[in-house]
């Protein structure tokens, strides 16, 4: 039902890092370029930040797609981890099995598959995700992996991506050596009001498999003025309303009549304080003149009229009038 409502052909703001709905801002599109660069730099070392949700996640699933193919890339997702478990994580996803190895071993057979691969011509890339949550002692880690190099130049590009307690760890005094060796940092920041509403249009026209009608700024803030406007009257009738209430029992409770507050239909109840419901039949039909279109308030009157006619065609046929309702003091109210 929610995609036929708005022509939809999936849902266009899942969590999923789908990179089909990546909406390349202008600092997204520089971050994916920083990102493009540890292939194009021997010495490729970045650091992505940003809050949560702000993309990092799927710029990576966008970059990844684009990946040439003789690049050997290791993703790691998982993060609380120690530091054998993380350098376990990273062989796994270079096709060891290395889950019986030493610290030593794990260390030794990532030199030696880097240097293959390397004099093979292939490029190795390693990304961590969600990286603000690695200890100081496997940060220690990559920084140990970013230094293996040949004669020549560095055989491991790395990328780094997490939130921004991410930063806070790499400034600190103990990490100053991989800091050092990190080429390049960016931090994403919250989109602007022009770029949110590029994002949301982006997402609807991907969502809906081609570009879909735009809605002008015009039209958007004509109608969040013309709903502010609505509420407004509305507020002010239901409080005109209520003091007229509050001023007939008055005049009924001065003059000596005793009435309750009970939970009679509206035509009885004004009956009951010998006053017609005219004045608040006018207020509503004020309304309608200046709200406009609003169905909700055109039927309130409608209604309030036919039970008007109703009980005046009683009051003229039968003559009667209800009896007054006595209570004692304590049960007296007023609205």
């Amino acid at each position: 039902m929610y995609l036929e409502l708005f022509k939809l052909h999936e849902l266009p703001f899942r969590l999923s890092p789908d990179p089909q709905f990546l909406y390349l801002s202008k600092q997204h599109a520089r971050a994916k370029a920083y990102m493009e660069s540890t292939i194009w730099f021997t010495d490729g070392f970045v650091v992505i930040t940003g809050e949560i949700g702000a993309g990092k996640t799927t710029l990576i699933e966008s970059f990844l797609k684009e990946v040439p193919t003789d690049v050997v890339v290791a993703q790691i997702n998982q993060t609380q981890v120690s530091p054998i478990d993380f350098l376990q994580a990273v062989l796994v996803q270079f096709g060891f099995s290395p889950f019986k190895m030493r610290k030593g071993e794990l260390i030794a057979t990532l030199n030696t598959f880097l240097i293959e691969q390397y004099a093979a011509g292939r490029k190795v890339l390693l990304i961590v995700d969600e990286a603000q949550n690695l200890s100081m002692r496997v940060l220690e880690e990559v920084r140990m992996l970013s230094g293996v190099e040949t004669t020549k130049e560095k055989v491991l590009r790395i990328i780094l991506a997490g939130q921004p307690e991410l930063n806070e760890k790499l400034d600190a005094p103990e990490l100053a050596q991989l800091t050092q060796r990190v080429r390049l940092r960016f931090h994403l920041q919250t989109l602007s009001e022009a770029e949110t509403r590029g994002y949301i249009e982006h997402r609807l026209d991907v969502a809906a498999g081609q570009p879909r009608e735009r809605v002008g700024e015009r039209n958007l803030l004509g109608a969040r003025a013309e709903r502010l406007e609505r509420d407004r009257a509305a507020a002010v009738i239901g409080a005109d309303a209520q003091a007229l209430e509050v001023g007939r029992r008055s005049d009924l409770l001065a003059g000596g009549q005793e009435v309750a507050e009970t939970d009679l239909p509206d035509a009885e109840h004004s009956q009951a304080l010998g006053r017609e419901v005219a004045p608040q039949r006018l207020l509503q039909r004020a309304a309608v003149q200046h709200l406009g279109r609003d169905g909700r308030v055109r039927e309130q009157v409608r209604q309030l009229d036919r039970v008007d006619r109703r009980h005046h065609r009683v009051q003229r046929r039968r003559g009667v009038e209800l009896n007054r309702i006595r209570l004692s003091p304590l049960q007296l109210r007023v609205g």
